[in-house]
């Protein structure tokens, strides 16, 4: 298990710390609607872009409520010592002892393309591919016992304890197509639906999952005692080190032989409204192109709807009430059906096989409203609410909201996300900055200027518009 988590851990370093951000200071702006695409298809109806060609994009960062992050200068030291397994170089601990946490989610876009077809409809292709690392409910206890042993081995007697907790670290990639419509418009307002469908490939995962584990290692007796336990582990892969440290290649990238494939959704409807009547976007008047064409704009959206099929998963169901030594497997184990004789003997039940298994995305709710306050200020209040199942092999999204006041127009736009943290309960703040199609910023960057911070992530990308021009 150490094996495995290390090299999970040491792909996620070398490719950058991240965390689920949705590019707030950008992609909530007018004039960004291949990055607004991602939060609400709907957006992308009646755009400001005729056409837009999406280049790349990056999105790095980390987020928990294990422990604060003690400076981002620590965590390439870890990766330089031998504790490269370990998080205790990075975070301070808290007192919590069961915690959530994402180590990390890393994000790439790829190319991609926007086309308005007119004021009503318009059409998008986006590519990605993306990478989850994260514990849910884990005990923090079990959590240091699995990343550096050598510790609890030194502490003596060691009792664990977990009840209904989930690992998941998940690579894959998806193409969506997406397609938005005004489908009410008139002088005041503008109601606009929105949905995007995405293939899915499955590259690699690997889940730890449990009911409960009650657990009490005794060092120098060499024996494990488990009572009323019940957990589940299962991968498409022979080792960590191979769907992750060998990195992704294009024979991957759409599921391989042993890879997955499944189909996604994102749902999306806005309600625009501008009480002095230039509301209309059929019209395609000079002042819907250049200048404001609302007072405010309500929408919700579901995202990352679906989940991955991997028809050969391997998987190991530990249950029941017993102990085992060191000795006993030494002197009776040559194989997996000798271990499963002598776990029997002893109390548990152990199978294996191999069987189709759903790794879901990260499902979640979004709720925003943007407000103009004046001419080119605006203010916009969006929630993100996680509808994933903990209970699954899968990822989430951690809860969480934002107000964002912003400068926006054709040329630039500046953003200072504030944001509230329902699973650390902390504040963040970051800022993101636009110039034409490309843009750079962070939704949380406090950890660069203090210690204490929970999460800390980075994005930067670029896209070639060719903005309508009004009658």
């Amino acid at each position: 298990m150490k094996k495995a988590l290390f090299f999970v851990f040491i792909f996620v370093l070398i490719n950058g710390f991240t965390y689920g951000q949705r590019f707030l200071g950008v992609a909530t702006g007018r004039w960004n609607a291949m990055n607004s695409v991602f939060l609400n298809p709907a957006s992308i109806a009646g755009c400001n872009e005729k056409l837009a060609v999406s280049l790349f994009s990056v999105n790095v960062g980390v987020d928990n409520n294990l422990g604060t992050i003690s400076s981002i200068s620590d965590i390439s030291k870890s990766l330089k010592s031998n504790d490269s397994g370990s998080t205790g170089n990075i975070f301070k601990y808290t007192k919590s002892n069961d915690f959530s946490m994402m180590l990390p989610m890393v994000e790439m876009r790829g190319p991609g393309v926007l086309y308005r077809i007119n004021s009503r409809h318009t059409v998008a292709l986006t590519t990605r591919v993306r990478v989850f690392n994260e514990f849910n409910n884990f005990n923090r206890n079990l959590y240091n016992t699995i990343t550096n042993p050598g510790t609890a081995a030194q502490q003596g007697t060691t009792h664990l304890t977990s009840k209904n907790f989930n690992w998941t670290a998940h690579v894959w990639s998806e193409i969506g197509l997406s397609y938005g419509v005004v489908a009410v418009d008139n002088e005041q307002y503008q109601v606009k639906a929105g949905v995007s469908l995405k293939y899915l490939g499955g590259i690699g995962y690997l889940g730890l999952k449990g009911k409960n584990l009650d657990i009490t290692y005794i060092n120098g007796s060499d024996s494990v005692y488990a009572s009323n336990s019940d957990i589940e582990f299962a991968s498409n892969v022979s080792g960590a080190g191979d769907a992750f440290a060998n990195g992704i290649n294009s024979s991957k990238i759409l599921g391989g032989a042993n890879g997955g494939k499944g189909i996604g959704a994102d749902l999306g409807i806005t309600f625009l409204y501008n009480p002095d009547g230039s509301g209309s976007a059929t019209k395609d008047r000079a002042d819907n192109a250049q200048d404001n064409n609302y007072k405010l704009i309500v929408s919700a959206s579901i995202i990352d709807l679906g989940a991955i099929k991997y028809n050969r998963s391997s998987f190991v169901n530990l249950a029941g009430n017993g102990y085992i030594t060191g000795r006993g497997i030494v002197q009776n184990v040559k194989n997996y059906e000798d271990f499963r004789a002598y776990a029997l003997q002893h109390g548990y039940s152990a199978d294996t096989g191999i069987a189709a298994t759903k790794v879901y995305l990260p499902a979640s709710l979004l709720i925003s409203a943007d407000y103009n306050i004046y001419s080119h200020f605006y203010a916009n209040a969006i929630f993100s609410g996680s509808l994933a199942n903990d209970q699954n092999f899968g990822s989430k999204i951690y809860s969480q909201f934002s107000v964002i006041p912003r400068y926006d127009t054709k040329l630039i736009s500046a953003g200072l996300p504030l944001t509230y943290n329902m699973l650390s309960h902390s504040l963040r703040i970051g800022l993101g900055l636009r110039i034409t199609g490309f843009y750079l910023g962070s939704d949380d960057m406090m950890a660069l200027f203090s210690g204490n911070q929970y999460g800390f992530n980075f994005y930067m990308g670029g896209v070639i518009p060719i903005f309508r021009n009004s009658k």
